[in-house]
């Protein structure tokens, strides 16, 4: 399913939370949504990471709020007196990405919370296959919404794409990030839920995610790098897979 597009109406309030100042927004369907910045600081391939991440969040079965395009009007930025805010809203004039946003969900708290071991395991596995690197104990990036648990934030995942060198060649890397996972320590059935999880990202899967991808956001030298970005999925997915296996050893420790 093709993401929908939206026209951001009205600037409610900044997310004073990280770098990016992401902001809650209204659009023109009424719907309340945390805008992502295009021109915050480490640009569109931010918002690259959030929607493909996010997308085979879902496609993993996970919960993730609907994400969505959305159009922004440099104007809005002359209601907005922070003039950080300003700057950073006409630097973004255009097509943006935003998610849904949750009225009345809490920060995941570790201490309280007790995800089952599958649930958490998949977890794991996902941010260990995007190489995601905030779902620390420090920033889980984790919401109870209704009793369920919701996954937020993934501009931190693909990182290799903002290094040089040959990104796709960083698919088989294993991931060692994973040993600081908030759900590490019950994630007890990793070895059990990799089979299933590899299966639901079917080449014609991350294909359809990255063809969601605006292309102006994937341009790099030499055109277009959607393909980089299958690539390094589809070495990612190859059996044995390294992060599975990193991230079980991690665990290993952690018991």
């Amino acid at each position: 399913m093709s993401l929908r597009t939206v026209v951001a109406t009205r600037y409610v309030t900044p997310l004073r939370e990280g770098g990016s100042l992401p902001a809650i927004v209204e659009a023109d369907d009424s719907g309340l949504y945390v805008l992502k910045f295009r021109g915050a600081g480490q640009g569109p391939k931010a918002l690259v990471a959030e929607l493909v991440a996010g997308e085979i969040a879902r496609a993993c079965g996970l919960r993730v709020p609907e994400i969505v395009l959305i159009e922004l009007d440099p104007d809005l930025a002359r209601s907005e007196p922070d003039p950080e805010i300003q700057e950073l809203i006409r630097a973004s004039a255009g097509l943006n990405l935003a998610l849904d946003y949750l009225p009345g969900a809490v920060t995941f708290d570790p201490v309280v919370e007790k995800p089952e071991a599958r649930l958490a395991s998949s977890i794991v596995w996902f941010d260990a296959c995007v190489a995601n690197l905030d779902r620390t104990p420090r920033n889980t990036n984790l919401l109870v919404w209704h009793r369920n648990l919701w996954l937020i934030d993934h501009g931190a995942a693909l990182f290799f794409h903002h290094a040089a060198g040959d990104f796709a060649a960083r698919g088989t890397d294993a991931f060692p990030q994973v040993k600081e996972h908030v759900l590490l320590p019950r994630a007890s059935a990793l070895a059990e839920v990799d089979p299933g999880l590899a299966q639901r990202l079917a080449p014609d899967v991350l294909r359809g995610i990255l063809d969601q991808v605006p292309d102006p956001w994937l341009e790099g030298d030499g055109g277009s790098r959607g393909g980089v970005y299958l690539d390094f999925l589809a070495r990612r997915l190859q059996p044995p897979r390294a992060f599975v296996q990193e991230a079980i050893r991690a665990r290993s420790q952690h018991v």
